[in-house]
């Protein structure tokens, strides 16, 4: 997996690409997630337009993502959900627990 991260409107948006299953990339992700919430950042969107397969420890990477940021009163949102992760979220129920937006300019409006 790799991602960039980036400052749009008040939110930090992660533009995740390739596949997310765990190992060091997601300890990277975690850290600099970690970092924009000490530096007061409350709002991100986890861009998964290009991301081509995810396992369960991909699942796991962005529950814990989820969790870190509601636990320092923050939102987590996803944008451009590919059918293949969207059928992963069906399959788990895991579309109750994360919204999801069809591009990365309403998940950032859903801020507001």
């Amino acid at each position: 997996m790799k991602f960039n991260a980036t400052e749009h409107q008040g939110a930090v948006v992660f533009e995740l690409k390739g596949k997310i299953m765990g190992g060091p990339d997601s300890a990277v992700f975690h850290d600099t997630l970690k970092e924009y919430l000490a530096k007061g950042q409350k709002n991100f969107v986890i861009d998964l337009k290009k991301v081509d397969w995810m396992n369960s420890s991909g699942l796991g990477i962005m529950i814990s993502a989820f969790t870190t940021v509601k636990n320092n009163q923050g939102q987590f949102k996803l944008a451009r959900v590919t059918e293949k992760i969207n059928s992963l979220l069906m399959i788990t129920k895991l579309f109750t627990v994360f919204e999801s937006y069809d591009s990365v300019e309403n998940a950032l409006l859903s801020f507001k």
